[in-house]
């Protein structure tokens, strides 16, 4: 798996895509959801049949898209209520899309973290 600072967001678009799509049309679609392709954040488009995973980013002067098909069964796009807005993730969950596991059954153990001054 691939490594992104946690200043990287990870956005799942929230409506299947026609996997054909390459850097144009999946920036494009990010401007319709109110995102800025340019920003280094990343983008997940699941295909219609869930077969196909593309993630597009935009890294040092350039457009980057990685794919990924699997050959038996298919992504798990989270279940509940859908919304025309993209979902955050992050990297985790990401791994885990990208595993084909349902993140959203996944229990995590409570992470501890320092009491804040005011």
């Amino acid at each position: 798996m691939i490594g992104f600072p946690s200043s990287v967001r990870i956005f799942l678009y929230a409506e299947p895509i026609d996997i054909r799509r390459g850097f144009d049309g999946l920036s494009g679609l990010v401007r319709a959801a109110g995102g800025d392709p340019l920003s280094g954040h990343l983008w997940v488009f699941l295909s219609k049949r869930r077969e196909h995973v593309k993630i597009l980013g935009f890294d040092r002067g350039g457009f980057v898209i990685w794919h990924k098909r699997l050959e038996i069964g298919r992504f798990v796009f989270p279940s509940g209520p859908r919304s025309t807005s993209p979902l955050t993730l992050d990297s985790g969950q990401l791994a885990l899309l990208l595993d084909g596991v349902d993140y959203t059954r996944v229990e995590r153990p409570m992470r501890w973290e320092p009491k804040r001054a005011a």
